[in-house]
């Protein structure tokens, strides 16, 4: 039996306590909705899969450990061994036992840096607005290695690859995947820019 959306969030709560944590969970959900969405598959399960997908990542923070200590707990609460599936694919470290093969696989792993690389971008903007992000300037900022240093380029790239779409046009589907939670992810904007 496959969680609720509440269920999900609450074991989110359990696990993770840090606020920018929880923040690109709902993120990689808010994507995994969109392309659900956009190649007609079921927008609960991705975005479950979303949501889930690093809750373990706070108290397991090391590979292997991350994921599979989530999909042993994810096993005990009796979700599908596909999503578990899913979970464990974003793992590069992991491939040899969990390759990614569906397509929901390879978008999970296709957003997953790159949500934080648009979401990192959108915070620096004067507005912080996730509405004043267009494509080229998440290509600009992905260019400077110091910004988001944490974020794999070689990811996102890889990523978009194995999705089988241009990166610029995944850019946009991920930027407009965020315009559409940005009050959840708190990316609407503080005030407009002081001139």
């Amino acid at each position: 039996m496959a969680l609720t959306r509440e269920e999900a969030w609450k074991l989110v709560n359990e696990y993770v306590t840090n606020p920018r944590l929880i923040n690109h969970l709902l993120a990689v959900e808010a994507c995994m909705r969109y392309y659900a969405r956009l190649y007609g598959e079921d927008e609960e399960t991705w975005g479950l899969i979303g949501l889930l997908h690093d809750f373990d990542y706070e108290r397991y923070p090391t590979i292997p450990d991350h994921p599979l200590q989530g999909e042993r707990i994810l096993a005990e609460l009796g979700v599908p061994e596909d999503i578990r599936y899913t979970i464990c694919s974003h793992a590069d470290a992991l491939q040899d036992r969990y390759p990614r093969r569906s397509l929901r696989d390879k978008v999970l792993y296709a957003v997953d840096e790159l949500s934080g690389l648009v979401v990192a971008t959108a915070l620096v903007r004067p507005t912080k607005s996730i509405h004043d992000v267009d494509v080229a300037a998440v290509r600009k900022k992905m260019k400077d290695k110091r910004f988001a240093a944490g974020v794999n380029r070689e990811d996102i790239v890889r990523g978009a690859q194995e999705l089988g779409i241009d990166l610029d046009e995944h850019i946009g589907h991920v930027i407009r995947a965020l315009q559409e939670a940005a009050d959840q992810l708190g990316l609407a904007g503080t005030a407009a820019a002081d001139d």
